[in-house]
């Protein structure tokens, strides 16, 4: 099979997201069948998403997804993920500043998705823009990991820690992605 990109970096970037995405589904849906659908039937809705964004990665990997479909599919299921699990349905925070910068943060991820595919020359988004949605992801993260450190008692720590990093993951190999098609066009 020809794949999109011909540099081993490139190769390796996307591969080791997707499986390591791939790996992380997994321990959550085993999280969700320990505590149940009650405790965590929301991780399915958002598990679903990180699918599509797997699969969406692997066929635009094997050049069966176009580049504009494949960036703005993937642009919309992270936006649906930030929008869902930072936005309209927060987790609980230990402290009030703690979650109106996890708050700010998401609402500017979100804002920074829809003006990355907004734009009719998508191409010309910088690479340190691109970088940047990820930086903040990661940030969210970091905020999120930080939060459930601090408290004490939290049913299923493992597996909420292991939740907070699928979508940076995700994130960087999309990003990856959007970075290297802009060097081989």
């Amino acid at each position: 099979m020809e794949t999109r990109f011909k540099k081993k970096t490139n190769i390796f970037n996307v591969v080791l997201t997707a499986v390591s995405a791939m790996l992380s589904v997994g321990v959550m849906f085993y999280g969700v069948y320990l505590y149940g659908m009650y405790e965590a039937g929301e991780e399915i809705i958002l598990n679903m998403f990180y699918i599509a964004c797997i699969v969406m990665m692997w066929m635009y990997f094997f050049n069966r997804l176009s580049t504009q479909r494949f960036n703005y599919w993937s642009s919309v299921c992270v936006g649906i993920t930030v929008l869902l699990r930072d936005i309209l349905f927060p987790p609980p925070l230990a402290t009030y500043n703690l979650h109106i910068a996890c708050l700010a943060l998401s609402v500017y991820l979100v804002l920074m998705l829809t003006w990355f595919y907004s734009r009719k020359e998508w191409k010309t988004y910088s690479k340190a823009n691109l970088w940047f949605i990820f930086i903040v992801d990661v940030i969210i993260a970091a905020l999120y990991n930080y939060d459930l450190l601090i408290e004490e008692t939290v049913k299923g720590r493992e597996f909420l820690m292991t939740e907070i990093w699928i979508r940076p993951t995700i994130t960087y190999g999309l990003v990856a992605c959007f970075v290297n098609e802009e060097e081989t066009d």
